[in-house]
């Protein structure tokens, strides 16, 4: 199925290439990133590798109840219901220079709803980052006023 990572995981010299793509990306089109931010599943996966790589911090975008101390939430539909999202409310400070990262881009209320997130916590957002989009399905059109990059596409 091509919108899903898992055979990428499962190999060291594909995942690696995934990271270096990755990385070349956000070098090339940031001077300066303070933290990468991952989206609660498998933004947890492609995040510190890449945080790592670059010398920044990692944060964590959970689901609802997973996060201990202070919280900023918000929820959001999904194509089957509502959700809500959760940063620490100390995560970062204002006007630091976050990239949000998760493997897919749907219908892109996830990632709507982190950029709020990081809003309300008055970071600023460089980009947000998936390794696949699902162009059909219109979610990187949600994302006007943020910059968004994924590596595949598929229609």
């Amino acid at each position: 199925l091509c919108s899903d990572i898992s055979p990428l995981l499962k190999d060291p010299a594909a995942f690696r290439t995934l990271i270096d793509l990755l990385e070349d990306h956000l070098r090339a089109s940031f001077p300066q990133i303070d933290f990468i931010a991952g989206l609660d599943s498998r933004g947890f996966l492609i995040g510190p590798p890449l945080a790592q790589r670059l010398g920044v911090g990692f944060v964590p975008i959970r689901k609802k109840g997973k996060l201990p101390g202070p919280t900023e939430s918000v929820s959001y539909s999904l194509e089957y219901g509502k959700a809500e999202l959760e940063i620490q409310s100390d995560a970062v400070e204002p006007g630091q220079k976050v990239v949000i990262v998760d493997d897919l881009l749907a219908t892109g209320g996830t990632m709507c709803a982190a950029c709020e997130l990081m809003k309300r916590l008055k970071a600023e957002v460089l980009e947000c980052l998936v390794i696949i989009e699902l162009k059909l399905l219109k979610g990187s059109e949600k994302l006007k006023s943020v910059p968004f990059y994924s590596l595949l596409q598929y229609d």
